[in-house]
């Protein structure tokens, strides 16, 4: 399938089981067309953005105890993922001037990331709720709008949002063993993984793009754009060991640290 073609079902589809479709044939990249932009992912009704302050917040967890408020903690991760599926496809569609060997790439960690949404919509169902069931936020979204190129990108998702979900995936891995719900942290777990493979994508295509006089930490500060900062890439416990192996630099991870206990 043409990368082009992938995009334009992902941004644009209004029925979420074909922007979750697998594509099982490998990617071409012959023609990436001239440059999309759209205000807003097409989605079915359900699952429009909604007003701010109307989708319901992450619940607390210490409320876990209670089967619902896990259910409504995966109906919004769902919707994080599905949001960041959606930026992607948007990039693609963006800057088709980027590198194929970038297009190709961002395609594989999309894969994951429709995996992640089926994931976290089939266990808040299991949970008692159906995802579409509550509004959805559009923050994700929000932020990427304000990306003017690929390294924009690469600074706000991977290297901020994503970067950040390597402490958050094991931070509800614990709040889920906690109340005996070892489905719902065995998730956790693999998308843990494959956070850290994201992580990697993202600085290593950092390096590849940036200017050579910059270091990683530089290269990436400069590209967030406001309230993104050091400190929204990390969480409550800090995974040193998840840096290292999406393979961040000393500097890097040093001043996350530092930006963590600001």
């Amino acid at each position: 399938m043409e990368l082009r073609e992938f995009g334009e079902r992902v941004l644009l589809a209004e029925s979420l089981e074909l922007k979750l479709e697998r594509v099982r044939e490998p990617f071409t990249d012959a023609a990436p067309g001239e440059p999309l932009r759209v205000a807003e992912p097409g989605r079915p009704a359900n699952l429009k953005f909604a007003a701010r302050r109307a989708a319901p917040a992450m619940p607390h967890p210490n409320t876990f105890a209670e089967p619902r408020r896990r259910a409504i903690a995966h109906h919004v991760m769902a919707n994080h993922e599905l949001q960041a599926l959606e930026v992607m496809a948007w990039v693609l569609l963006a800057f088709p001037e980027a590198p194929t060997e970038f297009r190709l790439g961002l395609a594989r960690v999309m894969e994951d990331e429709q995996r992640h949404t089926r994931m976290h919509m089939e266990r808040s169902a299991a949970l008692g709720v159906e995802f579409g069931s509550q509004p959805v936020n559009c923050y994700i979204w929000k932020k990427a709008m304000e990306f003017t190129g690929v390294m924009d990108y690469l600074a706000g998702l991977p290297l901020t949002f994503e970067g950040r979900n390597l402490d958050h995936t094991v931070e509800f891995e614990g709040y889920f063993l906690a109340v005996d719900d070892a489905k719902s942290a065995a998730m956790m777990r693999a998308i843990h993984r494959d956070e850290i493979e994201h992580v990697r994508f993202g600085i290593e295509w950092l390096r590849k793009l940036k200017p050579a006089h910059l270091s990683d930490w530089e290269a990436w500060t400069q590209h967030l754009h406001w309230p993104l900062r050091p400190e929204k890439a990390v969480g409550d416990e800090f995974q040193e060991a998840a840096r290292v192996a999406a393979g961040l630099d000393e500097e890097f991870i040093r001043r996350l640290k530092d930006a963590e206990q600001g």
